[in-house]
């Protein structure tokens, strides 16, 4: 994977047992872990433990480093700040039976030993501790002054992360204290998961190549903080020039406002779309490279999270049909709607500069044309959608220059007509829910314009019929050979939008069983079907389906 230094499993006893030291960075998220979470990993110790499993898998861990001796931890705080304040409870446990007299010399030897080389060194004069692991600046002062040396821990003055801490240490070392009455036992317990929970362990030599492993991460489904990673570069260099308290706190405000609109697995896929309303477009893996280069300064930071904050809420509402923003919009409303059918995001930057520099109608004008588009190119001819963000980035530039939207700077990915009408005529929806949405949105809108009338597709109330059905009745469609069954039973031309109770009469059955059920519809189309066809084969599917192909092109037209 380009950019990493070393890959490697390593257990949490070659983590922690071979003096190296793991910082977290200042402005990394504060610990967040909750009894969910505790119960989750407790859960998962014990069955290594049991030996149900040989071995725990606690996922990825991203470091960086300079010297392979000092790692910044970029992916992984919450789990190694769990795990070792699991270590300090074991210590906690062992000092209970000193202070008991329960084999004090012997239990006292475990608590050097494992504080030695888990923890760190711990002066036994000041109690200054010299830790394998530095939390961030919210955490530290808590994990190094009362965790760490085993002092009694206060209920008041915390912030909620060191209660969170608190917390998970007492939670930890109630359940050793069920579980184990001997030092013996609880030191074993501790010796032998210590080998039997690893990470896969990536080293990376700068924040850059963090960014893109985490990229090529998150696109194979594995979500690491990405936002994480970005939030400290930019907390760093405010915090670089001499910033006082007063603009750390208001920057810290700023992020946690755009990361609670928008959580931190969907704040890359925002970033993206907002760099890109502004800028000639970047591909993912490059994005932080230049976010980074065009960041020189505390002002470069303020502008871009301030402007990040504005930005986040018009990309959840482009998002979102339903957001307050369009209450008084049906139109922008219904078309927003049919882009998130569609799963089409390449336009969302272009919609973005469109709405924060035109009027609504401008606006609505540009969606109406990106759905036209977005059908023809994305839904009906299945086209390649990286082809069109070059397309939309030039428009959004274009717009954020002063120029007023034009529908023909989307023309190069606009399908024209006689192929749009090919493609369509040819078109098939499988059986996935997906599918059949988008086919009884089809059938609803081919319905509104060929008889003018609007049905709502969208109820309850109808359903997608086969008329040759997926699996037909025994002895009731066997002139029908199974080659074209096959060819034939998804296509368009064979589908028909169907009132739920009529579907249930008309089930698997012969065309003559279906035809006075079809006529019943108040969907015009489909009711019409017995009267422009008397049998129903490949034929007729075909001919249906042209049909309405030369409807649709008339539906999904740019001007």
């Amino acid at each position: 994977m380009k950019g990493i230094q070393d890959t490697s499993s390593s257990t949490l006893r070659q983590l922690l047992g071979n003096g190296l030291r793991y910082n977290i960075p200042k402005f990394q998220r504060d610990y967040s872990w909750t009894t969910e979470q505790w119960d989750d990993l407790w859960q998962d110790i014990e069955a290594v433990r049991s030996g149900a499993e040989p071995a725990h898998y606690l996922g990825y861990l991203v470091l960086q480093t300079q010297d392979d001796k000092n790692y910044k931890v970029i992916d992984g705080q919450q789990r190694m700040t769990t795990l070792s304040l699991l270590i300090l409870a074991v210590i906690k446990l062992l000092q209970d039976f000193v202070e008991e007299g329960i084999n004090p010399e012997q239990n006292q030897i475990r608590i050097d030993t494992f504080r030695n080389a888990y923890i760190g060194y711990l002066d036994p004069v000041t109690l200054v501790a010299q830790n394998k692991l530095t939390l961030n600046r919210n955490n530290d002062d808590f994990y190094r002054q009362k965790l760490v040396p085993l002092q009694r821990l206060p209920q008041r003055g915390l912030n909620t992360s060191e209660k969170l801490m608190r917390n998970c240490f007492y939670w930890l070392h109630n359940r050793l204290k069920q579980a184990f009455t001997t030092g013996e036992g609880v030191a074993s317990y501790l010796d032998e998961i210590i080998d039997k929970l690893f990470f896969t362990v990536i080293v990376v030599n700068n924040e850059l190549n963090a960014f893109r492993v985490f990229e090529t991460l998150n696109a194979r489904g594995v979500q690491l903080s990405s936002a994480d990673l970005l939030k400290n570069y930019l907390f760093s260099i405010v915090d670089a020039q001499g910033s006082h308290a007063s603009e750390i706190t208001e920057i810290e405000s700023l992020w946690s406002r755009v990361i609670a609109k928008l959580g931190n697995q969907k704040f890359p896929e925002f970033l993206r779309v907002y760099w890109n309303s502004k800028h000639k477009t970047v591909r993912k893996s490059a994005l932080f490279k230049v976010i980074r280069k065009s960041i020189q300064n505390k002002h470069d930071a303020f502008r871009l999270i301030r402007e990040l904050e504005h930005s986040a809420d018009i990309y959840i509402a482009l998002r979102n049909p339903e957001d307050e923003l369009w209450k008084t919009t049906p139109n922008i409303r219904e078309y927003l709607a049919e882009l998130k059918l569609f799963q089409v995001r390449q336009p969302i930057a272009l919609l973005l500069a469109v709405y924060e520099h035109s009027n609504l109608t401008a606006f609505e004008r540009a969606l109406r044309a990106i759905v036209m588009v977005s059908f023809r190119y994305n839904v009906i001819g299945g086209l390649n959608p990286n082809d069109q963000e070059v397309v939309y980035n030039q428009a959004a530039l274009k717009i954020r220059d002063g120029q007023n939207f034009d529908t023909g700077w989307l023309h190069t990915i606009y399908p024209q007509d006689d192929s749009f009408e090919t493609e369509f005529s040819n078109v098939e929806f499988k059986r996935t829910a997906r599918s059949h949405k988008i086919a009884r949105y089809i059938l609803g809108n081919i319905e509104k314009q060929a008889n003018n009338n609007s049905v709502d597709y969208r109820s309850s109330t109808f359903s997608i019929e086969h008329i040759l059905p997926e699996v037909p009745e025994e002895g009731t469609w066997d002139h029908i050979p199974d080659d074209t069954l096959d060819r034939c039973v998804h296509r368009l031309g064979n589908l028909v939008l169907l009132e739920k109770k009529l579907n249930e009469a008309a089930a698997a059955k012969s065309y003559d069983h279906k035809q006075p059920i079809l006529e019943k519809s108040s969907v015009q189309s489909t009711a019409n079907i017995p009267a422009h066809y008397d049998t129903w084969d490949e034929q007729a599917i075909i001919s249906r389906q042209r049909q309405m192909a030369k409807v649709a092109t008339a539906i999904w037209r740019l001007p």
